[in-house]
């Protein structure tokens, strides 16, 4: 160990091994987290999207299915991650020249935060675009998820920089 200030990671315990965090204390508020990320497409493939032709059937809206389906099951997905009341799911997948644009938001009243479900929304709503337009494109890339606002807590507002606000009642907490 330095000198330096410690930066202490909440996941891990003194002896340094993972643990889940206890959260009993902490107050039950409502949160929120919004996520995006996009995948790039070939040309072809966006052009069997917007056709609605491909064999597996609407990519986009399974994909957004999916999307949801993995929010809701984010706490059997990560170890340290806590199950979460999910009051709300909202994905979105829209197709944009090359880009399929994936956002989420998810709403909770909980004690501890929703970012990882809404991350995991986006990035399963992604590789199930991945899944289905695999046989017209191998070259698909998933870019850019991240967590762009976050409201409730203790560490309160978040939002990334050039990040819009959602129009929702700003949460308690």
């Amino acid at each position: 160990m330095s000198d330096a200030p410690e930066n202490k990671l909440s996941h891990i315990d003194a002896a340094g091994r993972a643990r889940m965090v206890d959260v009993a204390d902490k107050d039950v508020t409502d949160r929120i987290a919004r996520a995006k990320g996009s995948v790039r497409v070939s040309s072809e493939l966006a052009t069997a999207i917007r056709g609605n032709t491909l064999a597996k059937g609407d990519l986009l809206a399974v994909a957004r299915l999916a999307g949801i389906m993995a929010a809701k099951r984010t706490g059997e997905l990560i170890p340290l991650c806590h199950p979460l009341p999910i009051d709300h799911v909202d994905v979105e997948a829209t197709l944009d020249g090359d880009r399929v644009h994936i956002t989420s938001l998810i709403r909770t009243r909980a004690r501890t935060g929703v970012e990882m479900e809404a991350l995991t929304a986006v990035t399963v709503c992604a590789l199930t675009v991945i899944d289905m337009g695999k046989a017209i494109d191998k070259t698909m890339i998933i870019e850019g998820v991240r967590v762009i606002e976050k409201r409730g807590g203790r560490s309160g507002h978040y939002l990334a920089p050039g990040a819009e606000p959602t129009d929702s009642v700003e949460p308690s907490g």
